[in-house]
């Protein structure tokens, strides 16, 4: 089965094939945001974080405040890439 991975949005277990890895990135240090990023081939550095591409999982995660204690940062980080993520990968299932 391979290495299995907690999904922070719904908290149920699954293979790390079938979760997205999400890191976070600071943007500048006049700008103490915090911005999450899709980490496609599961590879960049830093604390990971890990959510089922499922629209419904990543709103549990936001209004949970996952991503924040899962990553270890203060407050809670910009979504807004994790959502265009998602979105184009849904279009691209009903398209293909």
């Amino acid at each position: 089965m391979g290495p299995v991975r907690t999904c922070v949005g719904c908290r149920a277990t699954g293979p790390r094939s079938a979760l997205l890895r999400v890191v976070v990135r600071q943007e500048s240090a006049a700008n103490v945001s915090a911005v999450l990023f899709v980490d496609v081939d599961r590879r960049m550095p830093g604390r990971g974080a890990w959510l089922h591409p499922d629209p419904g999982c990543l709103e549990k995660a936001e209004r949970r405040r996952a991503f924040g204690r899962a990553l270890r940062v203060a407050g809670q980080p910009d979504v807004s890439a994790v959502h265009r993520h998602l979105e184009e990968h849904q279009e691209q299932d009903v398209v293909g």
